[in-house]
């Protein structure tokens, strides 16, 4: 009589965090991406899934290619959180005029502008009459490569400028430098750390703004927030085993693995992280430099207001010192 008891209050539980949360399921977005790696470890170790064990809640796992097709997704309600870049989380708040919420950070580092050896480049302005290659328009290493060009009076060739910047899959950029028919590329880790130790490219620099962020729409959020301080709850933690012990590396190669069906070379990864800051610290003034970028260059038609960002899940001492 006492077990009957038991399993009975145990079904009302779950019963009344189904009717609590409205939802059987949390579906996260991630790319299969070292600079995801929150996401990857979370899914490899089954952290969110513990944390949701018991209250009738599962955890389904969706990779994308591009920042543009999450944020379709999101705003479809095929997902409900998201790993994302600044540039697209930006954009989609705009788009959505407001419906958008970065809740924590993910990763800072892990841009470098790489070079041929031996092409004559030694510095930024060395650029001139160069080609240079990003992965697509209006992403968050084109967004930096303008900046730089831009604090270095450069200008690309559609802009009246003497810069050709041309733009191509991460994997693609590797075949072009190997040809040599690109003299530069401004590329997400691993690419860049590929071309410096397989393919004869040297590191002119590295940018250390936001590379990717936690996303969430706001109806979500208002919602369901019990569901995703769970998660932030999940995402700290993978930061910190991230952090803290050298396999972790192994479980977001894996991860990367099943989903390309390709591992990364050890000494690729190894000094792709070493470019990485692994954080859930939002980096601020970066996304909002990010965003007037994007607003000066057309890619968004005004500036997002200081609400995108949703500092409410982290504490003080976890707010980054770019913070306003």
């Amino acid at each position: 009589m006492k077990r009957l008891a038991i399993i009975i209050f145990a079904c009302i539980a779950v019963m009344a965090c189904k009717k609590d949360s409205g939802i059987s399921q949390v579906r996260i977005a991630y790319f299969p991406n070292i600079t995801h790696a929150q996401a990857l470890v979370m899914k490899g170790q089954g952290i969110l899934e513990n944390k949701l064990k018991g209250k009738g809640i599962s955890v389904k796992w969706r990779a994308f290619n591009a920042g543009p097709s999450e944020i379709e997704a999101l705003f479809a309600g095929e997902i409900d959180i998201g790993y994302i870049g600044p540039v697209p989380a930006v954009s989609g708040y705009v788009q959505s005029e407001g419906d958008l919420r970065i809740i924590a950070g993910a990763s800072n580092g892990g841009s470098t502008l790489v070079v041929k050896k031996e092409g004559g480049i030694n510095s930024v302005a060395d650029l001139s009459g160069k080609i240079i290659a990003v992965p697509q328009f209006g992403n968050t290493q084109h967004l930096s490569l303008l900046n730089i060009l831009n604090a270095n009076k450069l200008k690309p060739q559609t802009n009246g400028g003497t810069v050709n910047v041309v733009q191509s899959s991460n994997a693609d950029i590797v075949n072009l430098m190997d040809q040599n028919r690109i003299d530069a590329a401004f590329v997400p880790e691993p690419w860049g750390s590929i071309m410096e130790l397989k393919y004869n490219a040297t590191v002119l620099l590295e940018d250390n703004s936001s590379t990717a962020v936690v996303i969430v729409t706001k109806d979500f959020l208002n919602k369901h927030r019990g569901i995703v301080e769970m998660f932030i709850e999940a995402h700290k933690e993978a930061t910190l085993y991230i952090n803290e012990n050298q396999p972790a590396k192994e479980i977001i190669n894996d991860q990367i693995a099943e989903v390309t069906q390709n591992k990364i070379d050890a000494d690729i990864l190894e000094s792709a992280f070493k470019r990485l800051e692994i954080t859930e610290k939002i980096h601020s003034k970066s996304i909002m430099n990010f965003a007037k970028i994007s607003a000066d260059e057309k890619f968004i038609l005004k500036l997002p207001e200081k609400n995108i960002i949703d500092n409410s899940f982290l504490k003080k001492r976890d707010l980054d010192e770019f913070d306003d």
